[in-house]
C-alpha cells in the first residue's frame, strides 16, 4: 500500500475504472479471478503451513537437532540399532505431531469458519452475506451500524455515518464519513476513505474496496505486530514447564558427559548416553498432546453450543475465575416489551407513543430490542403521513438519537435516548394539553420520584423529547439537540430468565464469580440481580468510577459485584482492574460498546445474534445466550487443562526419577544400565503408552474450582514421584547386582522391563487423585497403555530381543521383578495422596487469596 497513490484522494469514478468495478459491484466469476489473484481477505498469516514448512520447523527444535547428531555418529561409529532406534523415535514424535495438528487445525478452522464474520456484497447485481474473507477489490459492500470495516475503500454513498478509528488514529470519537472529494493526504482527515479494523456506529454507507487482506493499513500494523504477539496464558505455562525441564535435562546430561569422560568412558558411548537421557527427560509428545486435547475440548463444547475461534482460551476458561456480563440476555430473557408510555406527570399519553414510533421508524443502522419493542407494539397510532428528512445518529456519548420528520404540520425534532441524556438537553415538559412548563428544579425532582418509582420495579426507561424546527428545516446537526421539550418516557420490561439464578449458582459452585456490568439505572441493575440470586451485593455506578484512579478501583473493585451506568472505556477499565487483582478474567457481551472490554479479557466471550465488532473481538462464540452452556464450557476448560496436566506429572515425575537413577547407576557401573538404543526403545514404548491421555475422563475436583500453572508444585509433584522411583531402582540394581549377580546384558534387560512396566503401569494412579480403583481410565488409554506394555515384554522374550541388545531372563528373575513392580505401585499411590495434598492444599490457599470472604 506505500507504494500505490493515496486511494482516497482519487474520484470515484476513477476508482471503478481502475478496479474494473462497477457500482453494482462484481460478478461471482470475476470475484473468484480476484480472489486467486489477491488472496483471501485476512488480516493474520493462515494458521496452517507446508508439510515441509512443519517438518522444518520440528528439525529447528533444539532435542531433535541433537538427536539428529547423535544418529549422524551412531550411523559413522557403526551402531546400526542406535541410529535405526533415534531416527524412528525421531520419525514418529514428528509424524504424530503433524497428522495430531492437522487434524486440530482443520476442526479448528471448520468451527471458525461457522461463526465467521460476514458482509453484505453486492454480487452478480443483488446483495449477498459473504464472509469477509473472500471479499476482492473492487467489490462494492453495504455497511450498517455495528458492522466491521471489511477492507480498505472509499465511501460510495453514505447517510449520516459514522466509524470508530480510535484503532487508527487514537481518537475516541467518531468520524463522520461521506462521499465528497478529498484533498488531504492524512488519512485521519480522509473523510471519504474507510479503513480495515474500524467499525461503523452509525449510520450507514456503501464502500468501494480498493485493498484487502495484507496490502490494507490494518493488514500492515498486523503484520508488523504479529512477531511481538503476546503469549496467551497457556503458552505462558508451558514456557515456564519448558525451562523447569530444560534445567534439569542440562544438570543432568552434562553432569553424566563429565562424570564420563573423567572415567576415561568412550567419548561416542558417553555422548550417546547423555543424548539418550536427555530424551528420556524431555516430554517430546507434549505439544500433540496439547494440540489434540485442545481440539478434542473444542468438538466437545462445539457440541454443547460454545464455538471455540482460539484453541488456547479453552485453558484460560477453566482457569478463570471472574465472569463479567451485560445482564440483557443473559440474565435476562431479552424479549424486551413495552408496557407503558407515560407523561412527565406519570398519565398514560398517546402523543408520547407517537412521537417514539416516528424516532424507531425513521432512525437508520442497528434497531436496538427498545426500538423493536417500540415499533412490534399491538396499539401503534397511524404515522403514515410523516417523512424522514434527516438524523444525528446514536452514539455512545450522547446515548441518544435525534430524527429531522415532517407532516402537514411543519418540521420536528424528535430525540429519544437515556433520561439523564434527554433531560440534560431539554429546557421544558409536555403538559399534555399542548402546552409546555418549565424544566425546574421542582419538575426535576418530581421526574426523579417517577423515574426511580419504575426503576424499582425493575422497569427500563427511554425517554422521548421533540421541538419544531423552523419551516423549511432540511437537515439537523448537533447543535439542534438543546432547548427540548420532555414528551415523557416509554417503559419497558425484560423479565429475568428462569433459570439465570441456578445457572449463577452454579457458576459460584465452580469457583466463577458474576460480576454484572450494565448501560442501565443502579435500581435496574439492583432489582434483576436480586431476582437472580446476588442479593444485596455492592454497587458502582459510572459516575463513580470517573472519579477513581486506577488504584483506588482495583482496590474497590474486589468487594463489589454491580455496576451501573457505565460507558466502554470503563468496561475496560473493569476488567483491567481485577486483572491487576490477579484474577482471570471473562467477559460476555454482543454490542459494538462490548468490543474493547471483550478484546482486554483473558476470556472474550459473545453470542451468535452479536455485532461484527464483537464476534471478532471474542475468543468464542456462544450459540445460546445461558449462563448454563457457559458453565458447561469451565468444565470442559478444566477437563481439558486436567488432561494436559497428567501428561506433565507423568512424564516428569516417571522420565525423572528413572534417567537420575540410570545417570547415577552409570557412574558406579563398571558397564551403562542401559544401552542408548534401548533407552530410546524405553522412551518410544512410554510415549505410544500416553497417546489415549486426551481421551481420558478427569476427577470431579478437576472441574470444581480453577485451575493454573503451578510450577512449584509440578516440581514438588516430581520430586516426591520421582524419588519413590528412584528408591526402587536402587533397589532393583542391589538385587540384580547382589542376588542375581547379573551380568552386563541380563542386567540391562531386567532393568529394562522393570522401567518400563512402572512407568506404564504408574499411568492408572497418577491419572486421579484418589483410589486408582475408584476410577476408570478411559478404554483408549487403557488400550495404548496396556498394548505399549505388553509390546515391550513380548519384544524381550523374542528372538528379535538380540537386535536390541537384551538377553534371556528366568523364571525367577521375572517373579522377582513383578513383585518390585507391585511393590513399587503400592508405594506410588501412598505417595502420589502426599504429593497431591501438597498441591491440593496450595490450591486451597490460593483459592482464599482470590476469593476472599466479604
Amino acid at each position: 500500500m506505500q507504494d500505490r497513490p493515496l486511494f482516497w484522494l482519487q474520484p470515484i469514478e476513477t476508482l471503478l475504472a481502475q478496479f474494473e468495478s462497477r457500482r453494482e459491484g462484481l460478478s461471482s466469476e470475476e470475484a473468484a479471478h480476484r480472489l486467486a489473484r489477491y488472496g483471501r481477505n485476512a488480516f493474520h498469516p493462515p494458521a496452517g503451513q507446508s508439510l515441509l514448512a512443519k517438518i522444518a520447523k520440528r528439525m529447528l527444535n533444539p532435542l531433535v537437532a541433537i538427536l539428529l547428531v547423535a544418529a549422524a555418529i551412531s550411523s559413522i561409529s557403526g551402531d546400526l540399532g542406535s541410529f535405526v532406534i533415534i531416527l524412528t523415535v525421531i520419525t514418529f514424535s514428528i509424524t504424530l505431531d503433524i497428522v495430531q495438528e492437522h487434524h486440530a487445525e482443520a476442526a479448528a478452522e471448520n468451527l471458525r469458519r461457522s461463526v465467521a464474520v460476514r458482509a453484505d456484497v453486492y454480487r452478480d447485481g443483488k446483495v449477498t452475506p459473504l464472509p469477509v474473507e473472500d471479499i476482492v477489490p473492487g467489490d462494492v459492500v453495504e455497511l450498517r451500524a455495528g458492522d466491521l470495516i471489511p477492507a480498505d475503500g472509499v465511501v460510495i454513498e453514505a447517510h449520516n455515518a459514522q466509524v470508530n478509528e480510535s484503532l487508527m488514529t487514537g481518537e475516541a470519537f467518531p468520524s463522520a464519513k461521506n462521499s465528497g472529494p478529498c484533498h488531504s493526504p492524512t488519512p485521519a482527515d480522509a473523510a471519504n476513505a474507510l479503513f480495515a479494523g474500524t467499525s461503523m456506529v452509525g449510520g450507514n454507507a456503501v464502500m468501494l474496496v480498493v485493498a484487502t487482506g495484507q496490502d490494507t493499513r490494518f493488514g500492515g500494523i498486523v503484520t508488523a505486530l504479529a512477531a511481538n504477539e503476546p503469549e496467551t496464558a497457556l503458552e505462558k505455562g508451558v514456557h515456564s514447564l519448558g525451562l523447569l525441564i530444560l534445567r534439569l535435562t542440562v544438570f543432568l546430561t552434562l553432569f553424566v558427559l563429565l562424570a564420563h569422560l573423567v572415567a576415561g568412558r568412550p567419548p561416542i558411548e558417553s555422548f550417546l548416553f547423555a543424548v539418550a537421557l536427555a530424551v528420556g527427560l524431555t516430554p517430546e509428545l507434549l505439544p500433540m498432546v496439547m494440540t489434540v486435547t485442545l481440539a478434542r475440548g473444542a468438538l466437545r463444547m462445539a457440541a454443547k453450543k460454545v464455538i471455540v475461534k482460539r484453541l488456547s482460551a479453552i485453558h484460560d476458561l477453566g482457569a478463570m475465575d471472574v465472569l463479567c456480563t451485560d445482564k440483557t440476555g443473559t440474565l435476562t430473557q431479552a424479549t424486551v416489551t413495552l408496557v407503558d408510555h407515560l407523561r412527565p406527570d406519570g398519565a398514560t399519553s398517546d402523543r408520547l407513543l407517537a412521537f417514539a414510533t416516528i424516532n424507531s421508524r425513521f432512525e437508520t443502522g442497528v434497531r436496538s430490542p427498545l426500538d423493536q419493542a417500540v415499533l412490534s407494539h399491538p396499539n401503534l397510532p397511524e404515522t403514515g403521513s410523516w417523512q424522514r428528512l434527516g438524523e444525528v445518529p446514536f452514539d455512545f456519548e450522547r446515548r441518544c438519537v435525534s430524527v429531522l420528520t415532517a407532516d402537514g404540520d411543519g418540521p420536528w425534532l424528535i430525540s429519544k435516548g437515556a433520561p439523564e441524556a434527554i433531560l440534560s438537553r431539554a429546557t421544558g415538559l409536555d403538559g399534555g394539553d399542548g402546552a409546555v412548563r418549565p424544566l425546574d428544579d421542582t419538575a426535576r425532582a418530581s421526574l426523579e420520584q417517577l423515574q426511580q418509582a419504575q426503576v424499582t420495579l425493575g422497569y427500563r426507561l427511554l425517554a422521548v423529547a421533540a421541538k419544531r424546527m423552523p419551516a423549511g428545516t432540511t437537515a439537523i446537526s448537533l447543535a439542534d439537540e438543546r432547548d427540548l421539550v420532555l414528551m415523557g418516557f416509554c417503559v419497558f420490561s425484560d423479565p429475568p430468565k428462569p433459570d439465570a439464578a441456578a445457572a449463577i449458582a452454579t457458576l459460584q459452585s465452580l469457583g466463577v464469580r458474576l460480576k454484572v456490568i450494565s448501560g442501565d439505572h443502579g435500581a435496574v441493575v439492583q432489582h434483576v440481580a436480586n431476582a437472580v440470586g446476588l442479593p444485596n451485593a455492592q454497587m458502582l455506578t459510572g459516575a463513580e468510577i470517573a472519579e477513581l484512579s486506577e488504584t483506588a478501583l482495583a482496590a474497590r473493585i474486589e468487594h463489589v459485584d454491580l455496576f451501573a451506568r457505565v460507558d466502554p472505556d470503563q468496561k475496560t477499565r473493569i476488567i483491567q482492574a481485577l486483572q491487576r487483582r490477579g484474577h482471570v478474567v471473562g467477559f460476555m457481551g454482543d454490542g459494538i460498546n462490548d468490543a474493547p472490554a471483550i478484546r482486554a479479557a483473558h476470556v472474550g466471550l459473545s453470542v451468535e445474534g452479536a455485532t461484527d465488532v464483537a464476534r471478532a473481538a471474542a475468543d468464542m462464540i456462544m450459540l445460546d445466550s445461558d449462563l448454563a452452556v457457559l458453565a458447561d464450557g469451565v468444565r470442559e476448560g478444566r477437563r481439558t487443562f486436567a488432561n494436559i496436566l497428567k501428561y506433565v506429572r507423568m512424564g516428569t515425575s516417571s522420565n525423572f526419577g528413572n534417567m537420575l537413577s540410570m545417570a547415577l547407576a552409570s557412574i558406579v557401573l563398571p558397564f551403562l544400565p542401559l544401552l542408548p538404543m534401548q533407552i530410546l526403545l524405553n522412551n518410544l514404548l512410554y510415549d505410544l503408552s500416553e497417546i489415549g491421555i486426551p481421551f481420558d475422563s478427569v476427577d470431579s475436583g478437576d472441574v470444581e474450582r480453577p485451575h493454573s500453572w503451578d510450577m512449584k508444585g509440578i516440581l514438588r509433584f516430581t520430586m516426591i514421584m520421582g524419588a519413590v522411583s528412584s528408591v526402587f531402582d536402587i533397589a532393583t540394581f542391589a538385587v540384580l547386582l547382589n542376588v542375581f549377580d547379573a551380568q552386563e546384558a541380563t542386567f540391562q534387560t531386567a532393568w529394562f522391563v522393570e522401567s518400563i512396566a512402572t512407568q506404564i503401569l504408574v499411568i492408572f494412579l497418577i491419572r486421579s487423585s484418589g483410589p486408582f480403583w475408584t476410577s476408570r481410565p478411559h478404554w483408549i488409554l487403557a488400550a495404548t497403555s496396556l498394548g505399549a506394555l505388553a509390546f515391550a515384554i513380548a519384544l524381550v522374550v523374542s528372538p528379535l530381543r538380540s537386535v536390541f541388545g537384551f538377553a534371556p531372563i528366568g523364571a525367577e528373575l521375572g517373579l522377582m521383578l513383578a513383585v518390585i513392580v507391585v511393590c513399587y505401585l503400592i508405594c506410588a499411590e501412598l505417595a502420589k495422596r502426599l504429593a497431591l495434598a501438597n498441591l491440593s492444599s496450595h490450591r486451597r490457599r490460593r483459592r482464599h487469596a482470590v476469593h476472599p470472604r466479604h
